[in-house]
C-alpha cells in the first residue's frame, strides 16, 4: 500500500489534491511527465478525487480527456458511472462525438448508464446542430433501459427502500420483488450510499450473503469497513475487517486512508496505531509516510502514550523498514509545537531500541534544540547518552551545545559547556564555538566579560580566536566606552598574526577620546618604533573632521620629531589651522 501522503495537512486535507491534480494535468501532456510529477506529489487517487478534477478540467475539455485516459489506463477503479458521464458530458458538449459513442459503448461493457443528465444535454445539443443520425442514436440508447439497467440506478432503489422503513419481512420482500442481480458491485454501491445510516448498511449487507443472493468479496468487504470506521461503530468495524482477513480478503488502500483519516481527526489515537498494526499485517502495507503521521498524532495528543509510540515503532521496524533521521525530526518537530520537547530522550531510547542510529548531523540539531529550547538538563542527559553509547561526541556536537546555550541566552551553562569541550576536545577546534560564546557575551552588553574570556583561554589553553572574534569584540568594548579593555586585544590580535585593527580605535578616540588615549594607541600599534606616518595621519584626520582641534594640537606635540615635522602633517594643519593659529606656531 503506497499511503500517498507525506504529512500530517496531507493525510487531513485531501480535498487540495483535486487542485494538485488538474494543476499537473494542465502543465505537462507527456505522460512520462505526468507520472514523475504525481509520484513527487503523492497524491491519492479515490472516486470522489476524480469526480472533483473532472469537474474542474470542464472547461479544458483537451486537458480532462487527457486525464481521464490516464486515469482508465491506470486507475480504473476509480472510475465509477458518474465519472464516465460527466465525462459524456465534456466529449459531448465539446464536439468530440466519435469519443462520445466510443465512451457509451465502453459504458455499456461495464454495466453503466448514460445519466438523464446528459441525455437531455445532448437531445438539446444534437437537435440545434441537425445532427439526426446522432438523435436517433440516443433515442435507442434510452429505448434499451440504458437508465434504468445501471448498477447505480438499481442500488439507488435499493437504498430507498432499505431507507423507507424499519428493517423486517416488508423490506425484505420488496428487495427481493426488484428482480435484479444482487452482484458484489451493486452491494458496494448500496452500503456506499447508505453511509450515512451505518447500521441499516450493515443489516443490508448481511442479510444479502445471509439470503444467498451473494458472496461478498473484498470490494464489497472494503465498502462497508469503510462506512463503519467512525466513532460510534468502531466495535463492529474490528469484526467486519478481521473477517474479511479471515476469508483472505485484503484491507484497500482507500478504506485504510479514510478510515486513519478519520481517526485521526477524531483523536482516537489507539484505534489509529490498531488500524496501523492490521494494515502492517496484510499485503497492502501502509508507507513509511503513514508510520511517521502515526509517530506525529502520538505525540502531540493530549497525553502521550509513550506504549502507543513504541508499538508503532515495533510494527514498522519488525517488517523490515529502518528508522530515518528525518522521522526523528519531524517527531521533534511535533514535540516542540505542543511543549513536550523534554520528552525528546524517551523518544530517541524508544527509536534506538528499533535499531535507529542517529547521524553525527542529527544529533547536533537534537542537543541544539534541546539547549536552545531551555532544556539545558535533558541536553546535558543526551550529550552523556551519545558518550556513554560509545560514540565520539565530536567538536561539532560542543558547538551546536553551546550555540543552544547562547541563544537560550544562558550563557553560564554556554561557558561551563565551552570548558567542557575544550577539556575533552582541546583547543585547536574550539575558536568557532568562542566566537559564538564572545557574541552571545556582546548581545548581552557583557562586553567585559567576554574580554576576560578572551585572555584567559589564550593564556591558559592557548587558544587562538579567530580574526572575527577580535574585531567583533574590540567595536563591542568601544561602543560600551571599554577603551582600555579594547587595547588589550591588541596584543594578542599581534600575536597570532592578525594584523592590527585600527579603524574602531581611530574612530573612538578622535570622538571621545583624550590625548593620553590617543597616545595609547599609538603606543600599542608600535612595533619597533612609533606607528606609521600613515596611521597617525588618518588619526589627526580624524580630529579634524570631528572639529577637536585642540586634541589635535595636544597630541601633534606630544609626537616624535619625525612626525611633527612631516610635510604631509605640517599641511594638514596648515589647511585646518584655527583662527588665531599659523604655520610657524603648527612647526615649532
Amino acid at each position: 500500500m503506497s499511503c500517498s501522503f507525506s504529512s500530517e495537512p496531507a493525510m487531513e486535507l485531501k480535498d487540495s489534491d483535486f487542485m494538485v491534480v488538474s494543476d499537473i494535468f494542465n502543465k505537462f501532456s507527456d505522460v512520462n511527465d505526468i507520472n514523475k510529477e504525481l509520484e513527487s506529489s503523492g497524491v491519492l487517487f479515490t472516486h470522489e478525487m476524480v469526480l472533483k478534477v473532472l469537474s474542474n478540467l470542464e472547461s479544458s475539455p483537451d486537458v480532462a480527456r487527457r486525464f481521464f485516459y490516464w486515469v482508465s489506463e491506470r486507475e480504473s477503479a476509480r472510475l465509477s458511472s458518474k465519472s464516465y458521464n460527466l465525462m459524456l458530458k465534456i466529449l459531448g458538449a465539446n464536439g468530440f462525438i466519435e469519443e462520445f459513442w466510443a465512451l457509451v459503448d465502453a459504458m455499456k461493457k461495464k454495466g453503466y448508464g448514460v445519466s438523464g443528465h446528459v441525455r437531455n444535454k445532448m437531445t438539446e445539443k444534437f437537435e440545434k446542430e441537425g445532427l439526426d443520425s446522432d438523435l436517433e442514436k440516443l433515442k435507442g440508447v434510452f429505448a434499451t433501459g440504458s437508465i434504468d439497467n445501471s448498477i447505480e440506478k438499481i442500488s439507488s432503489r435499493v437504498c430507498k427502500i432499505v431507507r423507507s422503513e424499519f428493517w423486517g419481512d416488508d423490506v425484505e420482500k420488496r428487495l427481493r420483488e426488484l428482480n435484479v442481480t444482487f452482484s458484489s458491485d451493486l452491494v458496494k454501491f448500496a452500503v456506499e450510499n447508505l453511509g450515512d445510516d451505518p447500521m441499516k448498511a450493515l443489516i443490508f449487507f448481511r442479510w444479502a450473503e445471509e439470503s444467498g443472493l451473494v458472496k461478498h468479496d473484498e470490494k464489497s468487504y472494503n465498502a462497508m469497513a469503510r462506512v463503519l470506521g467512525r466513532e460510534d461503530c468502531i466495535d463492529r468495524f474490528w469484526k467486519v475487517v478481521d473477517e474479511m482477513r479471515s476469508r483472505g480478503y485484503q484491507m484497500e488502500e482507500e478504506t485504510y486512508v479514510k478510515v486513519l483519516g478519520r481517526f485521526s481527526k477524531r483523536k482516537m489515537v489507539k484505534d489509529a496505531v490498531d488500524l496501523y498494526e492490521f494494515a502492517m499485517a496484510g499485503k497492502n502495507k501502509p508507507s513509511v509516510q503513514c508510520c511517521t503521521f502515526l509517530l506525529r498524532k502520538i505525540v502531540v495528543a493530549k497525553q502521550l502514550d509513550m506504549g502507543l509510540f513504541s508499538k508503532v515503532v515495533s510494527v514498522f521496524t519488525e517488517n523490515g523498514n529502518i528508522l530515518t533521521d528525518s522521522m526523528l525530526n519531524a517527531v521533534l518537530k511535533a514535540l516542540t509545537s505542543v511543549g513536550r520537547l523534554g520528552e525528546c530522550n524517551k523518544i530517541l531510547q524508544v527509536m534506538e531500541k528499533g535499531g535507529f542510529v542517529a547521524s553525527g548531523n542529527m544529533k547536533s540539531k537534537i542537543v541544539f534544540r534541546l539547549s536552545s529550547g531551555g532544556k539545558k538538563d535533558e541536553a546535558s542527559e543526551f550529550m552523556d547518552h551519545v558518550e556513554t553509547s560509545g560514540s565520539d561526541l565530536g567538536h561539532k556536537m560542543w558547538v551546536s551545545l553551546i550555540e543552544g546555550h547562547c541563544v537560550a541566552g544562558d550563557l553560564e551553562r554556554a561557558s561551563e559547556c565551552f570548558q567542557k569541550m575544550v577539556g575533552k576536545e582541546g583547543a585547536s577546534c574550539a575558536s568557532h564555538a568562542f566566537e559564538l560564546l564572545v557574541n552571545a557575551y556582546c548581545r548581552k552588553n557583557r562586553a567585559t566579560d567576554a574580554c576576560k574570556l578572551v585572555h584567559d583561554y589564550v593564556r591558559e589553553n592557548h587558544l587562538q580566536p579567530s580574526h572575527t572574534t577580535y574585531k567583533e569584540l574590540t567595536k563591542k568594548l568601544l561602543v560600551q566606552r571599554r577603551f582600555e579593555d579594547a587595547l588589550s586585544l591588541v596584543g594578542l590580535m599581534k600575536s597570532h598574526g592578525f594584523p592590527p585593527f585600527v579603524d574602531p580605535f581611530i574612530d573612538y578616540v578622535s570622538k571621545s577620546g583624550t590625548g593620553d588615549d590617543a597616545i595609547a594607541f599609538l603606543k600599542t600599534m608600535t612595533s619597533k618604533r612609533f606607528p606609521s606616518t600613515s596611521v597617525v595621519l588618518r588619526l589627526f584626520e580624524a580630529f579634524f573632521q570631528a572639529r577637536r582641534h585642540s586634541e589635535a594640537q595636544d597630541l601633534l606635540s606630544r609626537c616624535p620629531g619625525y612626525i611633527r615635522n612631516h610635510a604631509d602633517v605640517l599641511n594638514l594643519f596648515l589647511v585646518n589651522k584655527s583662527s588665531g593659529g599659523s604655520a610657524a606656531a603648527v612647526a615649532a
